[in-house]
């Protein structure tokens, strides 16, 4: 079986975040960089299939040389190649375009790629690359089992959990639940000095319009101040949350 995991580059959730030219560009200046976590819990998954079953794990990035980095941690996980498509992921479609283009040649069976990424929340690409590729697809993937070309999946839903079944070839949108958390993996030593020989290709992009641009960005506003009220004047505290808060 040959899986491929889509990575997105994505900001560490600890970073300090601003914009720069009239907020209509991220700045990078300070930023540390990472695999975006609806990816990792994918990639591990992933990991388990090569494991257990011998399938071969390819990684890709659409992303501008920054993003080898992350990677090469990917690879130091313990996927087998790495292939970086050389552009720069400014909207959803062109994206998924690209990777169809990766899966069309790759002749993969599995495609697992996160839910969304942490950093623009599109939550586009993987049904694009779905419908592109004429694959069947499972987004809010939270469980994951293969016999021969058999799928059973667990997928989140309102309020609980679906269980369906489908068949290879596959593409899937997974999140937190795909592997428990205590099962990601920390690159070790002898992962990451593996990591230096094995393959990353950089490919050039196909010819794709973007459907979308960001306009401009907007932080959220400042926490106000914090009010504290007496336990003994409950009255006061009625009195803010009624005509301050607004929320009785």
């Amino acid at each position: 079986m040959k899986i491929l995991v889509c990575i997105s580059h994505v900001p560490d959730t600890t970073s300090k975040i601003n914009f720069t030219e009239g907020d209509t560009k991220f700045d990078t200046n300070g930023v540390q960089f990472v695999i975006n976590p609806n990816d990792e819990f994918g990639l591990t998954r992933a990991m388990w299939f090569k494991e257990k079953q011998g399938a071969h794990v390819t990684v890709v990035n659409v992303g501008g040389q920054e993003t080898e980095p992350t990677l090469r941690k990917a690879l130091a996980i313990g996927a087998d190649a790495a292939i970086r498509v050389n552009m720069q992921p400014n909207d959803g479609f062109s994206v998924a375009r690209q990777l169809a283009k990766i899966v069309a040649d790759g002749g993969f069976d599995l495609i697992i790629a996160g839910r969304e990424s942490i950093d623009y929340n599109g939550g586009m690409v993987p049904g694009m690359l779905a419908g592109l590729s004429q694959m069947n697809f499972v987004n809010t993937c939270i469980g994951l089992e293969i016999d021969g070309d058999q799928v059973t999946a667990i997928r989140e839903i309102d309020g609980g959990k679906e269980t369906i079944t489908t068949t290879l070839p596959l593409v899937v949108g997974g999140q937190k639940g795909l592997v428990d958390e205590s099962d990601l993996r920390i690159p070790n030593m002898r992962g990451i000095m593996m990591a230096r020989q094995k393959p990353l290709t950089v490919v050039e992009p196909i010819a794709s319009d973007a459907r979308a641009k960001s306009v401009s960005f907007e932080k959220p506003a400042p926490k106000g101040a914090v009010k504290l009220v007496s336990p003994d004047d409950l009255d006061a505290l009625i009195d803010l949350l009624h005509n301050e808060a607004k929320v009785i």
